[in-house]
């Protein structure tokens, strides 16, 4: 992935879940990590809110529930986090496609 794609992603995610600032050393598997220790939290003290941003970002029911259901508790945390940075990346690789077209 480009680390151009990698940026957009973590910015768009940066304004729902309060991250911190991109470091010089960026690359997606430090930012999942990071981002899945922001969701650990959540699902532990702000599961609600956790919900609303999920839905915001049209992360889907079905794939909600299977990650909360069916990970392992200890990979509940980053497999959302892998899961809604996908969904991120798909969105911002789809506006561009869309806009290279017009």
């Amino acid at each position: 992935m480009s680390e151009s794609l990698s940026h957009d992603t973590f910015s768009l995610l940066r304004k729902d879940f309060e991250l911190p600032e991109v470091t010089a050393d960026f690359d997606e598997e430090k930012a999942i990590s990071t981002f899945s220790k922001v969701i650990a939290y959540m699902l532990d003290r702000e599961f609600e809110c956790l919900l609303q941003i999920c839905y915001r970002i049209d992360l889907g029911e079905e794939k909600l529930k299977k990650i909360l259901h069916l990970s392992e508790p200890d990979q509940v945390a980053p497999d959302l986090a892998r899961a809604l940075w996908n969904r991120q990346k798909q969105k911002i690789e789809i506006r561009k496609r869309y806009s290279a077209n017009e």
